[in-house]
């Protein structure tokens, strides 16, 4: 990886040395265009919150075979430096070039001396953190770019734990790419030919089935399968969800699930749903006509690499979309008190969420004796903590871990967030709360009742291009330089900066260490407990704020919020 190199000279290097139709193809359009050959050889892509993450393309900004090839060759020599266990398993999704991609990186794996294990169709990312565990592997690849648009791909990489990679490891990674070049240094061969010689391998069908097992195992209350028969309309977006999540269903008991046809089929184009996101109303677009026909009780839809679910129900016929917060604060409810109530509830039971995420959690977790640990954004950090509640004996502590962004795990057989438990679990409670004669958005305003009203609003302000980056750089600093002492009237009372690691108490001036890792995220926290958090993200060229508000009522709060988006606005432009 040449970072001295003009933009200009890597353009001319490249149009030298590609060998690929699409790219050259794509490099010759770009001739005399210089805003063109720029934003795509600006940078190297870098490892962000999910891996490596580009708009799919010619350029070393961008997601193409060499990008590939180079990441896939740090990877091995990453492993072999660490004397690491020398295999590799590796899943796609269902997006432009992920089978091409992930074939390639297999073959530049398996080129090194690395035995790689690759699924033979398209599966969900918790599988693959699945599979790294149960087959014994050092490290695990994902080609997806999650709920990112059609244009977008990845490289999400995993360490032998079946977590994604936590800073530390993926810096090493990313420390052996800076030494190679991306077309001389990096080793590949004919993928045939490394399947017939046993250097690349299939994963067995078992795998899937016993993944299956755990995920069902993780189900609290399975009588109420049967008893209630919720109605449910499922869409996997196109994505990898589809089998995983219909077979696992069917195991568990829901037996009334229709699928939306149109979004069944793998199609990295992702028909009717330009973002295949379950956090946004359209990507149930064909779901919400369709149920005007089939009118089920439950719709759920879930991301490309089935590793996030969204869920809307049914109310006064019509559909509501319920939020990531509010999903993960009704599961920990339901899980915490079933698990109570049947005796299985572990002494000290652990949840683990996302600084980003609810504080409503705190709440619930202080009702049921819990401990809740705080963490980055990010499911690595979570998967990471299983993993030491393991090393210390005390895996069975974790109860659950989830994020506002529409993930969540229950069980440690993952190490990543899961849609398809997810699913079940959503299910489960749908038809436990049926029984009771209740809707799940009924049971939200009942814990809402409990223990108070959190309303929230994520606020994305997109900036493209090497302009783009620039302009969030100066935002974030403009805050650090700064700091506002009230925001829409609500007075900050403690400021939190994740990249200092400094949290300061306002009021009397003391000033706290954080115990995470450096991120670069500006939290203010308001006196009456709400708050306005500002992060670029790891994985898409925007800026997320964060806002909550701690309200007497949903009215309230979401006027609060309004006039926060109003000051995230003013910040941004």
């Amino acid at each position: 990886m040449n970072t001295d190199k003009s933009t200009n000279d890597l353009y001319s290097l490249w149009l030298t040395k590609a060998e690929d139709k699409e790219v050259l193809e794509e490099l010759n359009s770009c001739k005399g265009d210089d805003d063109a050959i720029r934003d795509r050889f600006f940078r190297y892509l870098e490892f962000g919150t999910g891996g490596l993450r580009g708009v799919i393309g010619a350029g070393t900004n961008r997601m193409n075979i060499y990008t590939i090839g180079m990441t896939a060759q740090a990877l091995a020599d990453y492993l072999i430096s660490e004397g690491a266990e020398k295999s590799v398993a590796i899943a796609h999704d269902s997006r432009i070039k992920s089978d091409v991609f992930a074939r390639y990186a297999a073959c530049v794996l398996a080129s090194n001396g690395i035995k790689v294990h690759l699924y033979a169709e398209l599966a969900p990312t918790p599988m693959l953190s699945y599979a790294v565990r149960e087959l014994k592997c050092g490290a695990g690849i994902v080609i997806t770019a999650s709920h990112n648009p059609a244009e977008y791909n990845g490289f999400k990489c995993y360490g032998s734990d079946g977590c994604q990679m936590t800073d530390h490891n993926a810096n090493r990674v990313y420390s052996f790419m800076q030494k190679l070049d991306i077309f001389d240094d990096v080793k590949t061969g004919d993928f045939d030919s490394l399947i017939d010689s046993g250097a690349i391998s299939y994963i067995d069908e078992s795998v899937w089935e016993s993944y299956y097992e755990k995920v069902v195992s993780c189900s609290v209350n399975p009588d109420v399968f049967e008893k209630a028969d919720l109605s449910v309309l499922y869409t996997p977006l196109c994505g990898a969800g589809n089998k995983p999540v219909r077979a696992v269903l069917a195991k568990a008991g829901v037996k009334n699930i229709s699928v939306v046809k149109a979004q069944e089929q793998p199609d990295g184009t992702f028909p009717g749903c330009p973002f295949p996101n379950p956090e946004i109303r359209e990507a149930f677009a064909y779901s919400l006509e369709l149920a005007k026909t089939l009118c089920p009780e439950l719709l759920l839809a879930t991301d490309p690499d089935g590793d996030r679910v969204g869920i809307a129900v049914r109310k006064d016929g019509d559909y509501v979309l319920m939020s990531g917060n509010e999903v993960g604060a009704m599961m920990m409810e339901y899980l915490l008190s079933k698990r109570k109530e049947n005796g299985t509830l572990p002494a000290n039971p652990v949840v683990i969420k996302t600084i980003v995420t609810s504080d409503i959690g705190l709440k619930i977790a202080q009702f049921y004796k819990a401990e809740i640990r705080n963490l980055l954004t990010g499911f690595k950090y979570i998967g990471e903590q299983i993993g030491l509640l393991e090393a210390a004996g005390e895996e069975n502590r974790f109860v659950m871990g989830y994020e506002e962004s529409y993930g969540y795990l229950a069980g440690t057989y993952a190490r990543d967030k899961d849609a398809v438990v997810a699913s079940m679990i959503i299910c489960e409670m749908a038809s436990y709360y049926k029984l009771q004669g209740k809707s799940l958005l009924e049971v939200m305003d009942g814990i809402y009742e409990k223990y108070g009203y959190f309303c929230h609003r994520t606020c994305d302000f997109v900036f493209k291009g090497e302009s783009g980056m620039n302009k969030m750089a100066e935002i974030m600093e403009s805050l650090r330089q700064n700091p506002p002492a009230e925001i829409a009237g609500h007075r900050v009372a403690i400021r939190r900066d994740y990249e200092s690691g400094e949290e300061l108490l306002i009021d009397s001036g003391a000033v706290n260490k954080i115990t995470l890792p450096q991120s670069n995220v500006l939290s203010y926290i308001f006196e009456n407990g709400g708050s306005f958090i500002a992060r670029p993200s790891g994985t898409e060229p925007k800026i997320k704020f964060y806002l909550t508000a701690n309200a007497k009522n949903h009215e309230e709060g979401e006027a609060v919020l309004d006039a926060l988006a109003a000051e995230a606005k003013k910040i941004a432009e």
